[in-house]
């Protein structure tokens, strides 16, 4: 059986609920949904593409308390506000995972955590 070990950074946003950041187990972290909040002020940027961009570091940022990186992520699921910001979405998440990118799965939800307009949740693999 394999242990399980709670991740946490304070340069990603703490969890506004019962759940942890990111749990650790066996070769595996699960990151639970980043949204685009800057951990220094707690406040979101403007507009699709900063909101994904803050997103990513956020997390980068879980990833890199683990020793990893971005290619070390291989499911990605993406919940929307509205899939009419896709493209612009697609546009800075590409830049980030140009080599070998992973598997994704992209939703549009009714309504995200303090009316984010993205929030991503990742899988990777150490």
């Amino acid at each position: 059986m394999s242990s399980k070990k709670v991740i946490s950074s304070p340069d990603a946003p703490q969890a506004v609920g019962p759940y942890s950041q990111g749990i650790r187990t066996g070769d595996f972290v699960f990151l639970a949904g980043q949204i685009p909040t800057i951990p220094a002020t707690g406040q979101f940027p403007e507009g699709i593409a900063a909101q994904t961009e803050q997103v990513i570091a956020n997390i980068k940022a879980l990833l890199a308390a683990e020793g990893l990186t971005l290619a070390n992520v291989v499911k990605a699921s993406v919940f929307m506000a509205d899939l009419a910001e896709f493209g612009a979405m697609n546009e800075v998440y590409a830049k980030h995972f140009a080599s070998e990118p992973p598997a994704r799965s992209t939703f549009q939800v009714a309504a995200l955590p303090k009316a984010a307009r993205v929030e991503i949740e990742v899988i990777a693999r150490a």
